[in-house]
């Protein structure tokens, strides 16, 4: 494309459109992004409330024993 001084019409509305569409794109990542933070904490607040022992464990243990107590069932 030109430069924006010399751009037709068309190529501005081709242009505005483009990043139109990649505004949009970014606003339903972080959208996506704000929905797996959320469920994450309320899974680990769910966790933590059945386990409470949980909150001094190291993240490495905690996935040690999950695994091991989920692949008994």
């Amino acid at each position: 494309m030109a430069d924006k001084k010399t751009m037709i019409p068309e190529e501005k509305a081709l242009l505005q459109a483009k990043h139109r569409q990649e505004e949009a794109e970014a606003r339903n990542r972080k959208k996506e992004r704000n929905v797996r933070t959320h469920r994450l904490i309320q899974e680990g607040a769910i966790l933590e409330s059945v386990a409470p022992h949980v909150r001094e464990m190291n993240l490495d243990l905690l996935k040690r024993e999950l695994l091991i107590r989920l692949r008994g069932l």
